[in-house]
């Protein structure tokens, strides 16, 4: 069974910085995984993304520069590094997969079919 669990998420006063974790489950190696995030009457919304190797990623404009994709496949493990947070970015953010067949990073949450259960990132002014 197909598990993706998130961990690191809590309180950080603006300005401050979060690294999120993914892990998935022992057999199940995803050549797709992103990141997405939801906030309280939002649609969820497009982080980031990356492929096996690392070196394919892709950013949601705004975030970019500020937010960091990374994996270690050693460990079956997805990072968020997030830097200079902002009250806007408090959200649910979510650990994603796509099925093993696919290779091409995308930023609509449709395309996505495994799915954590969310940590709670809260940034205070």
């Amino acid at each position: 069974q197909v598990q993706l669990v998130e961990s690191g998420g809590g309180l950080v006063q603006a300005g401050g910085s979060l690294r999120l974790s993914c892990a998935t489950s022992g057999t199940f190696s995803p050549n797709v995984m992103g990141w997405f995030r939801q906030a309280p009457g939002k649609e969820r919304e497009f982080v980031a993304g990356i492929t096996w190797s690392g070196s394919s990623t892709v950013y949601a404009d705004s975030l970019k520069g500020r937010f960091t994709i990374s994996r270690d496949n050693a460990k079956n493990t997805e990072y968020l590094q997030m830097n200079v947070l902002q009250p806007e970015d408090t959200a649910v953010y979510y650990c994603a997969a796509r099925r093993r067949g696919y290779s091409a990073v995308v930023s609509t949450t449709t395309e996505y079919d495994y799915w954590g259960q969310g940590t709670q990132v809260t940034v205070s002014s």
